[in-house]
């Protein structure tokens, strides 16, 4: 089986998440295998905490995009591989792994997914998530207070000290990679649509099955 493979990138907050929660009701969830970029953040357990807390992981080098490589081209052979999973408030990885097994589509999430060439090179369709600045940086600090154990001071810090400059450096520029630019993410139903038709005839020519 070959997997049809889509990179789903966005600033932070845009709406990735949702527009992949939305395509996978549409396609129907077990045809669709869903990999988050974010859990292949490298493991920074060697260094302190204080130390981890100064590191910028917004930039593409916080993550082993390597690592994500080498399980999509398990995954295209037919192998199962073990996704890490990652403890965004300690910024560790955690022992436990989620097994994952070959789906005819994969949707990789992940705001710098369309950064590294070699990754974009692997993919069969390429979608970037836009929303306005103020939107997303609202959406972030609702996520990471919620999920991530953060106080609104160190959202707020993290965006001026690194996260609006690596947008600015590396995610708005890897737009011009896109396929298909999505404004309003999982909201945008016609987008929806059109990406899905896209991935049906995608399939339909072979490329996903």
């Amino acid at each position: 089986m070959r997997s049809l493979i889509i990179g789903v990138a966005g600033g932070t907050g845009a709406g990735k998440t949702t527009l992949v929660r939305s395509l996978v009701a549409e396609i129907g969830s077990e045809d669709v295998l869903v990999i988050p970029h974010d859990a292949y953040y490298a493991d920074q357990r060697h260094l302190g905490s204080a130390e981890r807390a100064k590191l910028n992981y917004d930039h593409p080098d916080a993550l082993e995009t390597s690592l994500l490589r080498a399980h999509l081209r398990d995954l295209m052979r037919g192998l199962a591989v073990e996704v890490p999973t990652y403890d965004f408030a300690n910024h560790v990885r955690r022992p436990e792994t989620q097994r994952a097994h070959p789906r005819d589509v994969i949707l990789i999430d992940g705001m710098l997914c369309l950064a590294d060439a070699a990754l974009r090179e692997v993919m069969n369709l390429r979608l970037f998530v836009d929303a306005a600045d103020d939107i997303r940086l609202i959406r972030r600090m609702r996520r990471d207070m919620r999920e991530r154990d953060r106080t609104p001071e160190s959202v707020i810090d993290q965006y001026l000290e690194s996260v609006r400059r690596m947008h600015i450096e590396f995610v708005e520029p890897s737009k011009r990679h896109a396929d298909l630019i999505v404004r309003e993410g999982g909201e945008n139903r016609a987008a929806i649509e059109e990406i899905v038709e896209r991935i049906r005839a995608l399939r339909a020519d072979g490329r996903g099955l």
